[in-house]
């Protein structure tokens, strides 16, 4: 063997030009490694699908004629180490070259660059070959202007790649349909069975037991339901676009106890481990609407493709043009621990209680669910968000940090001071209310601020407000809210005060 090539846990894309022939002079390699399960807490069912969908991808490889090395997390030459492992390839087959795919993580590329300067071969690192944009691409973009609007970036996007245009103009004469993407469900309707895989994974899980390695979260069945194979992948898109497509954006900001998913697509996992691409999901979704378009309302269509071309380039291009300083920031100063019931869902408040419990037992939860349940009480009782960071890197089988970071940190508790978001995502229990049947059944009233039985989102956020008057006092967007804070009788904002202080000290109780 005269060349190594290396493939990460998140770069399992079979598309990719280095797999287009066989070279009996190539070697890649894969490993499952303790340094990527030990970093942080992970989720059972993160760990069991990057390793299934990683066997899956090394067995796939190897009937394609390639040469393949694959390290199980047991295996007696594993030595748990990214370049430990390297090295031992490196003098075992005497490698005259090695080759890596850029990394998507900035710990990862740092390492795989230290890595190689210790090198006495040549060696080079190829494009993943799977996003629209290259890293820097955003910050390019960007270049010389005061705010990174992410609308600003999307619209560009559509243009640069014509999707969902008419010449200049946008499809339909709007850039966004956002307005229509806010509907509560209550069941008016129907949605499909999910689409399930019944991947076994059995074996995995007896190994990350014999190692005692440390994770959290349920995992009751021995079979992982995500796609963990392109093929997998493929059918789970077919899927959303013949089932639930049709009222993708009507609902993708709802919440409901009987609903795990939804209407969203169940790919996040798929497209975090490069298994299928932005331009398969938005090809084969143009292609459908195209075909029933008479059926499908275009802002089903348009809500969905910003998330793709829109949200998750944007998200990891503000990674690339930030890093590494931007996993340190903490603008508004939040200190306080994370509430134990993050771990085990064992709150009587209503919305936390479903969307952890949910989180736990699936190792999903949808994009409001982060952000309007998890990341707004978070912010609310002014949790460090180091400490949110972990949580959210590790409880979600589809958190790899370029697009866990960001969301986290700069969208969800503004840490970054407002780079990725304007202002600040906070809200009383109104909002829960309106997008969700969350507080029906709670044992706090959604309508109370003060007393025993009031949501105690209520008094946290305009807590909130006040403590962080200094930082956010002068942001524009929060101008009407400071506004109905200043008119309130002061003996009242003192006993809102005093309770949400309460909450924050003894979060556990609630």
């Amino acid at each position: 063997m005269k060349t190594l090539r290396l493939v990460l846990g998140d770069q399992l894309n079979s598309k990719h030009s280095w797999f287009k022939t066989t070279n009996d002079d190539i070697l890649y390699c894969l490993f499952e490694m303790r340094q990527e399960t030990d970093y942080v807490k992970h989720h059972i069912q993160k760990v069991i699908g990057f390793f299934a969908a990683m066997r899956a991808f090394s067995e796939a490889l190897q009937k394609a004629g390639h040469n393949v090395v694959y390290y199980k997390i047991n295996a007696s030459e594993n030595t748990q180490s990214l370049t430990d492992n390297l090295n031992q390839l490196l003098d075992k087959n005497k490698i005259e070259r090695f080759e890596y795919i850029l990394p998507d993580e900035y710990r990862l590329d740092n390492q795989l660059k230290t890595f190689c300067e210790t090198l006495k071969i040549p060696f080079e690192s190829v494009s993943a070959e799977h996003f629209y944009t290259e890293r820097q691409d955003l910050a390019n973009f960007f270049k010389g202007k005061k705010q990174y609007l992410m609308e600003n970036f999307y619209r560009d996007m559509r243009k640069k790649h014509d999707i969902l245009m008419v010449g200049d103009q946008p499809e339909g004469g709007k850039w966004n349909y956002d307005k229509s993407n806010r509907n509560k469900w209550n069941g008016d309707d129907d949605i499909p069975h999910y689409k399930w895989f019944k991947n076994d994974v059995s074996e995995i899980l007896k190994d990350i037991k014999n190692l005692d390695i440390e994770t959290f979260g349920n995992f009751e069945t021995q079979t992982f339901t995500y796609p963990i194979t392109r093929s997998q992948a493929l059918e789970q898109l077919k899927y959303f676009c013949e089932a639930l497509l049709i009222h993708f954006g009507t609902y993708q900001d709802a919440m409901h106890t009987d609903e795990t998913y939804l209407f969203h697509s169940r790919l996040s996992f798929a497209m975090n481990l490069k298994l299928i691409s932005p331009k398969d999901v938005v090809k084969t979704v143009m292609n459908y609407y195209r075909k029933h378009g008479d059926d499908i309302d275009i802002s089903q269509v348009e809500g969905f493709i910003r998330q793709i071309i829109g949200w998750r380039e944007y998200m990891r291009g503000m990674y690339w043009a930030f890093m590494p300083d931007y996993k340190s920031l903490n603008e508004l100063d939040n200190t306080n621990k994370l509430a134990d019931f993050f771990w085990t869902g064992n709150t009587k408040m209503n919305c936390l209680k479903h969307a952890i419990t949910n989180s736990l037992d699936n190792g999903y939860a949808h994009h409001i669910q982060r952000l309007m349940i998890t990341g707004n009480y978070a912010l609310l009782t002014q949790t460090h968000p180091d400490e949110v960071d972990d949580w959210y890197l590790g409880i979600y089988v589809d958190a790899i940090e370029w697009v866990q970071l960001t969301n986290t940190r700069g969208m969800s508790q503004y840490a970054d001071g407002g780079k990725i978001a304007t202002k600040p995502y906070v809200s009383s229990g109104s909002y829960i209310n309106k997008m969700s049947n969350y507080c029906s059944n709670c044992h706090y009233n959604h309508k109370k601020k003060t007393e025993d039985d009031a949501c105690p989102f209520n008094s946290l956020y305009w807590n909130f407000l006040d403590e962080k008057r200094e930082q956010l006092g002068t942001n524009y967007r929060m101008g009407m809210m400071y506004s109905v804070l200043d008119k309130m009788d002061k003996t009242q904002v003192q006993m809102i005060k005093e309770r949400a202080q309460h909450i924050i000290a003894n979060q556990n109780e609630y």
